[in-house]
């Protein structure tokens, strides 16, 4: 060993924990050159004269020159044995150090990339090292990308503006590149943009260093490919995340309410009369049970109390005849939330038409088929809902499908439902994609209706859509114009809507509400099922059209009243005998609730009496249709109202083929009243606890201390049979809301 590689030996770096080891065995390899045999002629038996500066003979020389490669030979033993720990210790470190910066805690989750071959075999130095560098580079590309997706859920895969992207499937293994083909610049990958709460992409979020995100990219590419080639510094955004990972949930928000304050209370003295249009709609509660089950509580406008209410079946008193298909009850009870109060609550029961006396249905299925309904909550929804909506129509009923997307098509022409088959086919081949020109279809499907039109059946149009129009005609008062049109030619128009987050339930309601139709809302095949197979007679079948209701009330008994609910269904006074305005329909079996909140004379009230009086008010004058000989008289003279009538009840409808109303009156006396809540018949009871969650979720002011564990007292107390568990829902969705976020 020359005095150069003594000098090297010396330089050589080692780690802090070793240097006392080192000094040691060159204190020894020092050593055992000094301390090799001298045998010059000066010196024979010295010992610890220094070898390096002798002179000897050739004899001599050979001797030393055996003896020092022993000793070299030895010292290099224990230096390679001691250097080589320290070596790989010291690359452990560098590369902990490396990996500092961006490893985190990690699940089992590679990259979903192309196919890439094996790396060859190295059969040299700089083989060996390109192998290596690749696999350390997989290896953190590896880690990096777990701890990725674990700091984000949920990623939306995105291809960088840069040549296609390889297909992501596993391809065989191929042969090992040569060092050309590795040369050659590659297709990028797919990346992904990480997203942001709420599915926007965070371009504020700290992204992984350059340089490794460098050594990923040619990791992929091949170690052959330029940096600047290999990667460029725009195109990298994210990294890409498996299939597996769920997707953000579409966040509610973009629905759209019509905004309705509650009835406020009214001064007896001053209004003492109430007029409003029936309801028979259930689409509030099921959009309210949707966004309960997510977790949060529904946007207060979605809040309909009278639907909620209407949402159940009830076994109220049913007409015998269809001629007069209703028959109402009136009871009056305590309010659970306020006892200086009383609440009058009107039930009514539609007759139920026998499956023998139904008319013929012609049906239109106007689906909404835009890129919107793609989700398996909108339209693969409607295709499983519509099936059963199929099995259970007679055979001698009708069905057409006429879709719309950027424009519209008609799909199925009227086909009779013995024909089954063909009707499944058309519903199975119903694909979502394109903008939504809803105003296009309807204008479509009203043609369909009117050129197939049965004046001895149900002709019906029935429109299943998310309600996300942006296409024609989209404001709202132009399709209630067309709408009240076609409901003239006696072709009446239902709603089904679907989905979340972009439900336009403002138009929706405005549509059904004008075309003599109801408005449901599916979330569930279950409630489709509720919907057009157990209800399918009350959602198809009228029994009466033009249903209004009036209340006056005794301001001898009653100071102040309000209506719980039907906020956008009030009438004005005079509208009430005027059979030109457009009211509500019922269907065969349909019940309907109202009910109001009423302080007796004496309670404390919220309006205060006028100072000098109530001011004289001008009547309409309306044609008035014929009326009850008591209700002539009572009105000729006010006195002559008994002193136990709350108020007087009238009710107008028209039956489905005729053109002029029909008056049913009942007075409400205090010999309907019953002492306590507990009781008032189940059903009653029932209704009241919806009437109070549903005043509850709106933030009504009128509730007191009554909270949400009353509700479930009251409502638990009244389920009764409950053979489809619609009751026992309605509780545990009471529970729900107590912790729902809003």
């Amino acid at each position: 060993m020359s005095d150069l590689d003594l000098s090297k030996l010396k330089s050589t770096p080692v780690p802090a924990p070793r240097a006392e080891t080192r000094k040691a065995a060159l204190d020894a390899a020092m050593a055992a050159f000094d301390a090799a045999p001298n045998n010059s002629a000066d010196s024979p038996k010295a010992e610890a004269a220094s070898v390096r500066p002798m002179k000897t003979s050739n004899e001599t020389r050979s001797r030393f020159m055996i003896a020092r490669h022993r000793y070299a030979l030895a010292a290099s033993v224990a230096v390679f044995a001691i250097g080589l720990p320290a070596a790989w210790q010291l690359m452990q470190t560098q590369t902990t150090q490396q990996q500092s910066t961006t490893q985190l805690p990690s699940k089992d989750v590679s990259l979903v990339t192309a196919g890439k071959p094996e790396p060859a075999a190295p059969s040299d130095a700089l083989a060996r090292k390109e192998a290596a560098e690749r696999k350390a580079a997989e290896e953190r590309s590896r880690r990096v990308d777990t701890a990725q997706v674990d700091r984000d859920a949920g990623v939306t895969k995105v291809k960088p503006p840069t040549p296609p992207a390889v297909a992501t499937a596993p391809a065989p293994v191929a042969p090992p590149p040569s060092r050309a083909a590795e040369a050659r610049p590659q297709p990028m990958p797919p990346v992904a943009v990480l997203p942001a709460p709420g599915g926007r992409n965070d371009m504020a979020r700290p992204r992984i260093a350059e340089q490794d995100l460098h050594d990923q990219q040619r990791s992929r590419l091949g170690a052959g490919v330029p940096r600047d080639i290999a990667v460029r510094k725009e195109h990298i955004v994210g990294l890409v995340a498996p299939e597996s990972i769920p997707q953000p949930k579409l966040e509610q928000g973009r629905d759209k309410f019509d905004a309705t304050p509650p009835n406020p209370v009214k001064s007896t003295a001053q209004e003492p009369v109430s007029t409003f249009s029936i309801d028979v709609d259930t689409a509030s509660y099921a959009f309210v049970r949707r966004a309960l089950n997510s977790g949060r509580l529904p946007q207060k406008d979605a809040v309909r109390v009278e639907e909620m209410i209407n949402y159940f079946p009830y076994s109220y008193p049913t007409a015998d005849v269809a001629d007069a298909p209703f028959k109402p009850t009136v009871t009056v009870m305590p309010a659970p939330w306020n006892a200086d109060n009383r609440l009058v609550h009107i039930a009514i029961k539609g007759y139920d038409l026998k499956r023998s006396d139904r008319p013929r249905a012609n049906l239109v299925l106007l689906v909404d088929i835009s890129g919107s309904m793609g989700p398996a909550d909108r339209l693969p929804l409607l295709q499983n809902a519509f099936r059963m909506l199929v099995d259970n129509l007679a055979p001698e009923d009708t069905i057409s499908i006429v879709t719309y997307a950027s424009g519209s098509d008609i799909r199925l022409a009227p086909t009779k439902v013995a024909e089954k088959d063909k009707i499944i086919a058309a519903i199975d081949s119903l694909r979502a994609g394109g903008s939504t020109h809803g105003a296009a279809g309807i204008q479509d499907a009203y043609k369909v209706a009117e050129a197939s039109f049965d004046k001895a059946a149900v002709n019906r149009v029935i429109l299943a859509t998310d309600g996300d129009w942006n296409v024609g005609i989209t404001n709202r008062d132009e399709l209630k114009s067309f709408i009240e049109r076609k409901r003239e030619s006696g072709v009446f128009l239902s709603i089904l809507g679907v989905g979340m987050g972009n439900h336009n339930d403002h138009l929706m309601q405005t549509l059904a509400q004008n075309g003599n139709g109801v408005a449901a809302y599916i979330d569930t095949l279950a409630e489709a099922r509720k919907v057009l197979v157990e209800e399918a007679s009350s959602s198809l079948f009228p029994i009466a059209k033009d249903v209004k209701i009036q209340i006056e009330f005794n301001p001898a008994l009653v100071s102040e009243y309000r209506l719980i609910g039907y906020e956008t269904r009030m009438l004005a006074r005079a509208d009430f005998n005027n059979d030109k305005v457009d009211a509500g329909d019922v269907g065969s079996g349909h019940s309907v609730t109202a009910i109001y909140e009423v302080t007796p004379v004496g309670a404390p009230k919220i309006v205060d009496d006028l100072r000098y009086g109530p001011a004289a008010k001008t009547q309409v004058s309306v044609p008035a249709q014929p009326s009850a000989p008591a209700d002539q008289a009572r009105r000729a003279d006010p006195a002559a109202a008994p002193a136990t009538e709350l108020g007087f009840l009238k009710l107008r409808y028209k039956l489905p083929k005729e053109e002029t109303s029909r008056l049913i009156t009942l007075p409400i006396t205090q010999g309907l009243a019953v002492p306590t809540i507990a009781a008032a018949p189940e059903d009653v009871r029932f209704s009241i606890a919806v009437a109070a969650f549903g005043q509850l979720l709106k933030g009504q002011p009128y509730m007191k201390s009554y909270n949400y564990d009353d509700v479930v007292t009251l409502a638990n107390g009244a389920k009764g049979a409950d053979p489809y568990g619609y009751r026992a829902e309605m509780v545990s969705l009471v529970r729900l809301a107590k912790s729902a976020r809003p």
